[in-house]
């Protein structure tokens, strides 16, 4: 199977999927200039108690009056009390949710999307790759190898930014590597503040050494770190079935209407946002790819 599969949706799980349940605001928390994290929880407290969610998947989030927008969840899938979405304030419905405050109330429909294989890359060394806004979708694969490192053999976090101001999560780094995650953080220019890696990300993945029999890569980010990451996880001789990227970024309305995602037979909201390698590959040198 080629694109990774949605989860089946049962048909008492149908209203919470169509309709937007009322969930509110309880925590923000800034992390660039133009990114902020929202912490959600419904107001209906056995909702919250029902949701669950896996790595890698997404939420369609509702202002009235302005829209829906497809987000992805960036925080910990076994954390039940809280929903993190790391946004990016770029269009109407974005810039609209950046003027809520806590207390406010928005409308959340989800999970939707495929995720991120994690019980497929148990026993794998994992290499996650990921640039700028990129890490989110990324976020909750690390928090759910922490709880269960033992499954996992080496990992590594390889993430880039364009200036230390646009790093998301920079408190957690510690964090990650107390639980023997390797995380390598570069930016592409440095300044007097910054004494770690300087570089984009493809240039320092190059350097790592792979054990291409064992390693599963994932990635997600700009288009153009995408496709350089792939290409030298290729040069590696890293299976195409071991290779996984989220293409999120693309989506719009999340339910394959509007056409914005369309990847030649694939709607990213619909058969993604995370897709195995092989199923992109005949796209891959697609122009607007």
């Amino acid at each position: 199977m080629a694109a990774l599969q949605t989860t089946a949706i049962s048909i008492s799980q149908t209203n919470h999927l169509l309709e937007p349940n009322w969930a509110e605001i309880t925590a923000i928390t800034n992390e660039t200039s133009d990114v902020s994290t929202y912490w959600l929880k419904f107001v209906d407290p056995s909702m919250q108690a029902g949701y669950s969610f896996k790595p890698g998947q997404f939420n369609m989030i509702y202002v009235p009056g302005f829209g829906e927008s497809a987000i992805s969840i960036s925080s910990d899938s076994e954390d039940r009390d809280k929903i993190g979405h790391t946004i990016r304030f770029v269009g109407n419905v974005t810039r609209a949710i950046s003027r809520l405050k806590i207390g406010d109330i928005v409308g959340l429909r989800g999970p939707f999307g495929s995720p991120w294989p994690v019980q497929e890359m148990e026993g794998k060394d994992i290499f996650i790759a990921c640039g700028g806004i990129g890490l989110p979708p990324l976020r909750p694969v690390i928090y759910h190898i922490m709880h269960h490192r033992e499954k996992y053999g080496k990992v590594t976090l390889l993430y880039g930014a364009r200036t230390s101001g646009d790093l998301m999560y920079p408190t957690e780094y510690d964090e990650w590597r107390k639980a023997d995650i390797d995380a390598q953080i570069t930016v592409d220019r440095g300044d007097a503040n910054w004494s770690g890696r300087v570089g984009v990300v493809p240039m320092w993945f190059y350097q790592f050494r792979l054990d291409a029999r064992n390693t599963a890569v994932l990635t997600c980010g700009p288009e153009i770190m995408i496709r350089f990451v792939i290409y030298e996880a290729l040069a590696r001789r890293i299976p195409l079935e071991n290779i996984f990227v989220s293409l999120e970024r693309n989506m719009k309305c999340g339910q394959g209407s509007c056409g914005h995602c369309q990847l030649g037979p694939y709607f990213v909201c619909k058969d993604g946002p995370v897709f195995r390698f092989d199923a992109l590959q005949p796209y891959f040198n697609v122009e607007e790819f």
